[in-house]
């Protein structure tokens, strides 16, 4: 292992609490007041993360907020001729550097997607790259998988290290937390005592089986050409979808979706422009001025959903799935649609389909 610490159960809360004075520290807590639920909320001092079941909603809303103001705005008309009007744009103030603790591989992974799209591309999105640069990521390895999840099915796993700067380990009375690079490495003093040499071999041991245990069943990764000979396959996609509502929580709790809508909001000559989160899976989505739409149906919304995770994104980014396997969708969806199943059909007598 390269550079490591030890933390005990007990000293997890102060070392937080030390971190949360130099920037802001994301962790998994209960929300609400029955507690059903897990989100990714600023340390509070006193607060102890949950780390012993995945959270509910993930740590995308750290690089990507749910709404996002990306700039100020304010109309001045000019003194001397009234009807001349020019228009002062104001830059938001630098992000404050941030660490997310406790997101599970799946979590982390999905920003490999984000990266393709907001920092390789012909632009680079800045609000997005800024973020990406001051957050470090420390992640612990998964040993609670649930029926829902299939990390392994989409080239992932439960120690699957890709995207993270840290990484937490249980093992007997506490963590032990390893470096992943030269970011990572320099918070290590302030997490930590340095690990003793039975710490790092029991940290070596649980991390050796959880990357040995496959967690989903099959091979959800090459499935480009199955989707595209059943792209019009109509009947197929109808019975797919008919129970779904349209009601876009599989996206706004999935670690890899993007979509979003950009608006005005104004008060008399001042005003913001912001960025909110958006789904596909909604009507209005692809809804243009004219009225026209070409996904007017709800079983064409889902079928560009699965096209975009196991066949366009793959097809244009050397083979990456943009889908990480966490099934929050399937475990959020309110009428049990399950991903999973819909792209293993497509294989099955794919080469028959016909349009209807």
């Amino acid at each position: 292992m390269s550079g490591t610490a030890y933390i005990t159960h007990n000293e997890l809360t102060s070392a937080l609490e030390r971190l949360s004075k130099e920037m802001d520290v994301w962790i998994p807590v209960e929300t609400g007041d029955k507690k059903w639920g897990i989100q990714f909320s600023k340390y509070q001092p006193g607060k102890a993360p949950l780390l012993e079941r995945q959270s509910t909603t993930l740590p995308k809303k750290v690089l990507f907020p749910q709404v996002e103001t990306l700039l100020r705005f304010c109309y001045q008309k000019d003194v001397e001729d009234r009807s001349r009007v020019t228009i002062d744009l104001k830059d938001l103030e630098d992000m404050a550097p941030a660490m997310v603790f406790g997101a599970r591989p799946c979590d982390v992974r999905g920003f490999l997607t984000f990266d393709q799209v907001f920092l390789n591309g012909l632009h680079k999105d800045p609000y997005y790259a800024q973020r990406r640069e001051k957050t470090l990521f420390a992640t612990l390895v998964c040993e609670t998988p649930d029926s829902a999840c299939f990390c392994s099915s989409v080239g992932s796993g439960p120690a699957d290290q890709a995207g993270s700067d840290l990484w937490i380990i249980p093992i007997e009375g506490g963590y032990l937390i390893e470096s992943l690079n030269e970011r990572g490495e320099k918070l290590l003093p302030k997490m930590g005592k340095e690990a003793t040499q039975d710490q790092i071999e029991s940290a070596q041991r649980f991390q050796e089986k959880a990357a040995n245990e496959r967690v989903g069943e099959g091979d959800l990764t090459r499935y480009v050409r199955a989707f595209e000979e059943r792209f019009s396959d109509k009947a197929y996609w109808r019975d797919m979808v008919s129970k779904c509502i349209s009601c876009g929580i599989c996206t706004y709790v999935c670690p890899t979706c993007y979509c979003f809508t950009i608006t005005d909001e104004m008060k008399e000559l001042e005003g913001e422009r912001l960025r909110s989160w958006d789904s596909c899976m909604f009507h209005q989505y692809t809804q243009e001025a004219s009225g026209h739409n070409p996904r007017p149906t709800k079983f064409e919304r889902y079928r560009n959903r699965v096209g975009h995770k196991f066949s366009y994104f793959p097809d244009k980014y050397n083979g990456m799935i943009s889908c990480c396997g966490c099934g929050r969708c399937i475990r959020s969806c309110p009428v049990s649609v399950d991903i999973r199943q819909i792209v293993r059909q497509l294989k099955e007598e794919a080469g028959d389909c016909v349009s209807t």
